[in-house]
């Protein structure tokens, strides 16, 4: 077992290195079953870049669920990251259903279909990012679920940072996460997005993005001010959320090449929000 967590750990470093430092100011007795859990959820969002194609990822989806629903024993036992998690979920008593949840809400990144509404955006957001949050607290809280509502606003200000700096990865891909309707408040073109073209609307589009992700941190801040102490590691990749939305508030900004902060920036951010969570949400 100790070689499944320590593949999660080497995963995740690799493929989510913002959860992998905020995972190391967790207690010790925590960070593998986090490290598990954050494996699952970086093999389940490049599903579409291992498959490539909808009805191989489909496949793979649908691979996941029958690990989590416990119909795919043998092979989920030979899997570090299958292993891993289940090992994780039954040390703290939890369920596996809310990522179920999420394995559905995953299948839109298999195909072309663009994001028809702010509203389509935020709820695959909660579907995507929720059950990530949640059980991460539950891990850290010895198995006690918080309420829903804590993760809610969370998760969408996560999904649309994340949204905003791949943006240009997604649009030489023909994908388009940032809603019809914001990119036609701003007559915004979709074939401009595809073809890598940036505007005036374009930007105006993005900015609105970055207004409404404010908007939900502030939300998130006062929620989570009433919440446990001991959650702090699940939280802090929100900390890099203000140094990104800056960094494209810059004249020069491109969001077809848009970079995120060096990865330096992103460890002393880390670090400071560790010492005095305030940071998290400070501008």
């Amino acid at each position: 077992m100790p070689s499944n967590f320590s593949h999660c750990a080497a995963l995740v470093r690799d493929a989510d290195r913002d959860r992998y430092l905020a995972t190391l100011f967790a207690p010790a007795e925590h960070r593998e079953a986090l490290f598990a859990l954050y494996a699952f959820n970086v093999e389940v969002s490049r599903v579409r870049d291992v498959a490539r194609e909808p009805i191989p990822g489909e496949i793979r989806l649908q691979w996941w669920r029958e690990v989590l629903s416990g119909e795919r024993d043998g092979e989920a036992a030979a899997h570090p990251v299958a292993a891993g998690l289940r090992d994780a979920l039954g040390r703290y008593g939890l369920l596996a259903a809310p990522l179920l949840e999420l394995l559905e809400a995953r299948e839109f990144d298999l195909y072309d279909e663009p994001m028809a509404s702010m509203g389509e955006l935020e709820l695959y957001a909660i579907r995507t990012q929720s059950p990530i949050f949640a059980l991460a607290c539950g891990i850290l809280t010895g198995g006690k679920i918080l309420p829903e509502l804590f993760t809610l606003d969370v998760s969408v200000v996560y999904a649309i940072a994340q949204v905003l700096s791949r943006f240009g990865r997604h649009a030489s891909r023909k994908q388009l996460y940032v809603p019809q309707d914001v990119l036609q408040r701003h007559e915004a073109a979709a074939a401009d997005v595809y073809a890598g073209r940036t505007s005036v609307a374009l930007q105006a589009a993005l900015g609105e993005m970055r207004g409404t992700a404010r908007q939900h941190l502030a939300a998130a801040q006062s929620k989570l001010s009433t919440t446990p102490p001991d959650i702090l590691p699940a939280v802090l990749p929100l900390a890099l959320v203000w140094p990104t939305l800056r960094k494209m508030e810059r004249a020069d900004y491109n969001p077809f090449t848009f970079e995120s902060p060096s990865l330096l920036r992103r460890q002393w951010t880390l670090w400071r929000a560790a010492r005095d969570p305030n940071r998290i949400f400070q501008a």
